[in-house]
């Protein structure tokens, strides 16, 4: 996968300049407060939407799109320890959009008997092991907040409580979705 970094920053800046042309209000300090979510956040938003779109074009997109509505929304924002949770809210609700579209994805190429190029780095590899597609096709069908709960969990590794916050969910209904996740992982992989 691409790496989000220097590659998008450029794109990010002229879309936030496009922005103000626009009438946005972005002062130098939400631009400066974005670019730094961004360098901090971004490969792991990336990540989290590809597991979502299956794309990392898609993804990186998605990505950058939260992120020009963040600095679009940033005077909104009391407390800019929250803005990483607020940004992976908004790339989950971007890629449920996206697939509701019926956008194409890889799995969709490839269904179609299409030679797919998925490129060679770490992550790539990962989605490409045959063990690892069965999971995140079971994570895909699973209910909403349960494949939310479950993504943010154990593939971001992230703890109840920023998953909650995330989220926008009490810890003990996360705990409930993961359960419930869980549960059903177990019968559509048919392992105990």
């Amino acid at each position: 996968m691409a790496a989000p970094g220097p590659l998008l920053v450029g794109p990010l800046l002229a879309a936030i300049d496009a922005s103000r042309a626009e009438g946005a209000r972005i002062d130098a300090t939400t631009e400066a407060l974005v670019v730094a979510l961004f360098q901090r956040e971004g490969r792991s938003l990336v990540r989290l939407a590809r597991l979502f779109v299956d794309d990392t074009d898609a993804a990186e997109d998605l990505v950058q799109e939260a992120f020009l509505r963040l600095a679009r929304r940033a005077g909104n924002i009391a407390d800019p320890e929250r803005a990483p949770a607020y940004l992976r809210s908004i790339v989950l609700n971007l890629a449920r959009d996206h697939n509701r579209r019926g956008l194409v994805s890889l799995r969709h190429h490839a269904a179609a008997g299409r030679e797919v190029d998925v490129g060679d780095g770490a992550d790539d590899q990962l989605v490409r092991s045959e063990d690892h597609r069965r999971v995140l096709a079971a994570v895909r069908h699973l209910p909403q907040r349960q494949r939310d709960c479950i993504t943010l969990r154990y593939f971001e590794e992230m703890p109840i409580e920023r998953i909650a916050a995330t989220l926008r969910l009490s810890p003990n209904s996360v705990k409930t979705h993961l359960k419930r996740a869980m549960a059903n992982l177990d019968r559509s992989l048919g392992e105990p």
